[in-house]
């Protein structure tokens, strides 16, 4: 099984990039659950948590595809030197705006900043994967190391935050999560060799077209399980609070990442006769349809088991999706096609946060789990909206 996988780490700087992008992204999983916690000790509004972290992925959302596009166009280097800048000092400028009680709506907008100032991580590293990997087989298989650096980040992020900000200041995860994503980022600019080349646009050229008709209910679906994921992040902190033990919520949002995890390495080696369309479409089916138990549950050992459960439909599902948007994407514009998907993850993000929020501060928190019943419903819907792409020309990959 681990043949795939030393296969593709044998091409030289991918272990580099891949290590290092994990650091990078670890603030994904930590940034919105730190503020959540951040806020809501120090304001006692889970409401007011929510509206702030929804802040935070709408500025993430808005910006992403202008980042993939800028990374495509100019070159991923001098995108991430610029993102590391930005995001350590709009990060510490949200810490402030929130410990010393900043009027509205500065937390807000710092928080917006932050968001729209986060290195596009895991486009740039998947972009470099395409530019490196030799045929599909490797691409697959690459997909999935990125879907399980994905769910050892959300392993370790929420938990990292959580323990952190409830055993020593509120402010400390998120001061963690500055630090390792600016050291992530500049990492991984100071390896220029393994990014793919950069597609300037001359004005007479002509822009290649992306598939909309496939992008278009990939961005929808991949929205709906963004509020699913942040409406899970949200909900299992407040369900943690109704049994008395804040800080195990860190502790299940990572069971849940472990799940998929463990399902994304199996994925990743298997050499599958299905079309990534119709595993998008099964594991997006089971995801849906399993969130359905999650609001008949209040004990914390019960629904961490569940949780581990769903978690195995996640992985499959995400490394699908790439494949599924690798395939059908022209060269010049992967990463911003990339880039879309992600977005679709972030914008969903906030309305899912902010309303499980207002749900937890007006009910009990196994509730806030109906917003993910509906968020993967919406997904579902639209993953069966789509359609088998047309096949995009491969250029040779970088020698190595």
């Amino acid at each position: 099984m681990l043949d795939s996988y030393r296969r593709v780490f044998a091409h030289r700087g991918s272990a580099a990039f891949s290590a290092t992008g994990l650091v990078a992204r670890l603030p994904i999983a930590m940034m919105t659950l730190g503020i959540v916690i951040l806020v809501s000790e120090l304001t006692d509004s889970y409401g007011l948590a929510g509206q702030v972290s929804a802040a935070f992925v709408i500025g993430n959302a808005v910006v992403a595809i202008p980042h993939g596009r800028l990374a495509d166009r100019w070159g991923q280097t001098p995108v991430l030197w610029l993102d590391a800048i930005a995001f350590a000092a709009t990060t510490a400028l949200l810490i402030t705006s929130v410990t010393e009680d900043w009027s509205q709506p500065w937390s807000h907008v710092l928080a917006a900043l932050a968001g729209a100032a986060m290195p596009q991580v895991g486009s740039m590293v998947r972009g470099r994967w395409a530019h490196v990997a030799q045929n599909d087989e490797e691409r697959h298989t690459a997909f999935a190391v990125e879907a399980v650096v994905d769910e050892v980040v959300f392993v370790t992020g929420p938990a990292l935050v959580t323990f952190l900000s409830t055993l020593y200041a509120p402010q400390t995860g998120l001061l963690v999560a500055l630090g390792l994503g600016t050291v992530g980022t500049v990492a991984l600019a100071a390896q220029p060799r393994t990014a793919p080349p950069a597609h300037p646009v001359e004005h007479k050229d002509a822009t290649e077209p992306l598939p909309w008709r496939l992008i278009v209910p990939i961005a929808l679906g991949a929205t709906a399980m963004g509020a699913l994921f942040g409406a899970i992040e949200v909900g299992t902190v407040a369900v943690a609070e109704d049994a008395g033990h804040k800080a195990v919520s860190g502790l299940l949002l990572g069971v849940f990442s472990f799940g998929s995890l463990v399902a994304g390495v199996v994925a990743g080696a298997l050499t599958w006769r299905t079309s990534p369309l119709r595993r998008f479409q099964t594991g997006i089916g089971l995801l849906s349809g399993s969130m359905l138990v999650l609001p008949f549950l209040s004990n914390l050992v019960l629904l961490g088991a569940v949780l581990f459960v769903i978690g195995t439909a996640l992985a499959p599902s995400l490394i699908a999706i790439v494949s599924l948007v690798e395939a059908s994407s022209p060269r010049s514009r992967l990463t911003e096609t990339m880039a879309i998907f992600q977005t679709g993850i972030s914008a969903g993000l906030a309305p899912g946060a902010f309303v499980s929020g207002l749900v937890a501060d007006h009910a009990d928190g196994s509730a806030t789990y109906w917003v993910c019943v509906g968020a993967g419903a919406l997904a579902l819907a639209a993953a069966l909206s789509c359609r088998e792409p047309e096949p995009q020309p491969v250029v040779a990959p970088v020698g190595d």
